[in-house]
């Protein structure tokens, strides 16, 4: 890593991951393989961000921690990259251990339970779904009747325009939200 630690990728270890490590890597990790419209792709950084403000909306009073749980959600692709569902599915579990490894060493790192509660990995992943469902309208050229399919999405859109960051706004932005819920 750039922070100068060495992540052994089959046995990560919690004290080899920097935030500055895992906030470099998603800004510059492209989501929907970077076929989205606009100057830059659609940085994980930025969807993460996305997650985090959608779990904040849904949850009022949001446990300090279920936020950070969510701004981190995909923190695993600063290292293994951002495949596609569909990759996913055709490599299998051995990938999904693989990911697995290092979310838990990262949600180790971070102050979190190395697994979720359930109800925690709900509100993420209802959150994940709406944002990946206004991204693929918004940025990825989805009609939004195809997208709602696809994704499982009833409500509206969030609102707001996306557009995606150069990768250092997304990486100073990140670092910034991430700091804000650690105190």
């Amino acid at each position: 890593m750039l922070s100068g630690r060495r992540l052994d990728l089959l046995d990560p270890s919690p004290l080899d991951i920097e935030i500055e490590d895992i906030a470099l890597g998603l800004s510059r990790v492209a989501r929907w393989n970077g076929q989205t419209s606009g100057d830059h792709g659609f940085s994980v950084a930025q969807h993460s961000l996305l997650v985090l403000d959608l779990v904040a909306r849904a949850a009022r009073r949001a446990d300090p921690l279920l936020l950070r749980a969510a701004l981190l959600h995909d923190a695993s692709e600063f290292v293994t990259a951002d495949l596609i569902t569909p990759f996913k599915v055709v490599i299998g579990d051995s990938y999904k251990v693989f990911e697995n490894r290092v979310q838990a060493a990262v949600h180790l790192r971070f102050g979190l339970p190395a697994q979720l509660s359930d109800d925690w990995q709900a509100a993420i992943k209802r959150a994940d779904r709406r944002a990946a469902f206004h991204e693929a309208v918004a940025l990825a050229g989805f009609a939004e009747e195809e997208a709602r399919r696809i994704f499982n999405v009833r409500q509206a859109r969030p609102t707001g325009v996306l557009v995606a960051w150069p990768p250092e706004e997304a990486r100073q932005t990140f670092l910034r939200r991430f700091r804000d819920l650690c105190p």
